[in-house]
């Protein structure tokens, strides 16, 4: 109760009310804090919604994140570690700073040599999105259909990648698979853009990050756990405010990471924080990720445009594949900031808002919805089987046209455009829609 009534104060002090209550969810999940670090939930929709009659799956195009994995800088591990083990030298770290200091120990000793690879939870992540894949759409993955799987050249998402298709070779041995990671397919795979950096970098940009980020950390509560039994004279003399800040988001970094490694059966640490203060982490990062991959205004509101050659390739594989009876899977294995971008760029699930940091929970652009490990969206086409013929208003036939939903993390998600039944959406119309928005970067003139 205690815990409730804190964070409905903290919501109330800083946003009016809206329609999900993040610091409740934390209450109840205090994962959900990592956004990006979160461990991949499962979809929340176990049951799809029917396709319109006589339509049937046959093609899925896909772009997923990578697994679970351990924090990519060693400095993340060894920073906090170095600096605690200084306190503890020096005589001024409390029992709960030595006991910190050993889970710490812990972290940086399972991780090593291991930095940014893939853990063995972010596998079964994957094996299981490939299980679920097949199961809820077998007819794409009858017979001996090809499925074409493309990864960026990093370990992790390569791994990812072979899980899957282990996973789906186990279910279904006849498929055949064509699979590849290369700097040949980077442009698309993971793109960066010069223009756009130029945005982000901006100093205005910086600083409008730097006091939402100060405003959204208060480090003094955990410091003074941490250093001489709770004196704060102690922990000033030994770490100037930006250094007890800059320790404090190192370790809910490692309070949120530790869910994606096997040492999250063993231990925790959530125990230093309050749920307000990892909400508060939430926040910060929340806001970050929308600045540099959302459609912010302060950033240009084209951040999203980072993924304009994924959106144009899969526009055109889809192009080639749907001409073939049966054109199976591609699948492509990458980072979430693709995930991110793309959703941003499509308008999915209305993230394509454009509004300022304060308001990011009023708008529900909600980060760990859209990217925890193994994020991946997956664009389902479906056609119409026997009689493909429908009649129009004018009683003239006509061939059925293809639909396709679009899956946010195996979840249906909405698009901004005229649905023909449920989530279900003319191609032609989406396709169209995707053309769109690649002449609008046109306009923008830095291709």
């Amino acid at each position: 109760m205690k815990t409730i009534i804190m964070c409905a104060a903290a919501w109330l002090l800083s946003l009016p009310v809206t329609a999900q209550d993040v610091c409740e969810e934390i209450a109840a999940n205090p994962n959900v804090a990592g956004c990006n670090y979160m461990a991949y939930p499962g979809p929340k929709q176990t049951v799809l919604t029917a396709a319109p009659e006589g339509y049937t799956p046959y093609y899925i195009s896909h772009y997923g994140r990578h697994g679970s994995r351990y924090l990519i800088d060693q400095r993340d591990y060894d920073a906090p570690r170095a600096t605690l083990m200084k306190a503890d030298s020096l005589g001024i770290l409390s029992q709960t700073g030595r006991d910190v200091l050993q889970r710490v120990e812990r972290m940086r000793t399972e991780s090593w040599k291991r930095l940014g690879e893939l853990t063995p939870l972010g596998a079964e992540q994957h094996r299981g999105i490939a299980r679920r894949m097949v199961e809820r759409f077998p007819e794409v993955f009858e017979g001996d259909v090809v499925v074409d799987a493309k990864s960026t050249f990093v370990i992790r998402c390569i791994l990812s990648m072979e899980n899957e298709l282990l996973e789906m070779a186990a279910l279904r041995p006849s498929l055949r698979f064509k699979h590849d990671a290369s700097w040949h397919d980077m442009y698309y795979m993971n793109q960066s853009t010069k223009y756009l950096d130029s945005l982000k970098n901006r100093p205005e940009v910086k600083q409008t990050l730097k006091a939402f980020e100060q405003a959204h950390a208060h480090p003094e509560r955990v410091m003074s756990l941490l250093f001489d039994n709770g004196k704060q004279e102690t922990t000033a003399g030994f770490l100037s405010e930006d250094e007890q800040r800059g320790l404090y988001r190192q370790l809910i970094d490692l309070a949120t990471a530790l869910q994606n490694t096997e040492l999250r059966h063993e231990m925790t640490l959530y125990d230093l924080f309050t749920t307000d203060e990892l909400y508060e982490n939430w926040q910060r990062t929340n806001a970050w990720w929308y600045q540099n991959n959302g459609a912010a205004p302060l950033t240009g509101t084209v951040q999203p445009y980072s993924q304009r050659n994924l959106l144009r390739k899969i526009v055109e594989e889809a192009d080639s594949c749907l001409v073939m009876e049966r054109p199976g899977a591609t699948l492509r294995f990458g980072h979430e900031g693709m995930v991110m971008s793309l959703s941003c760029l499509l308008d999915i699930d209305q993230y394509a808002t454009q509004t300022s940091l304060d308001s990011l929970e009023i708008k529900n652009w909600l980060s760990h919805n859209i990217f925890p490990m193994a994020c991946n969206l997956q664009f389902v086409f479906y056609k119409k089987t026997g009689n493909s013929l429908q009649k129009t208003g004018e009683g003239r036939e006509e061939k059925a046209p293809v639909l396709v939903k679009v899956l946010l993390n195996e979840n249906e998600a909405t698009l901004p455009l005229p649905a023909v039944s449920g989530p279900y959406y003319r191609w032609d119309d989406l396709r169209a829609y995707m053309l769109r928005i690649l002449d609008r970067w046109k306009s923008i003139g830095q291709e």
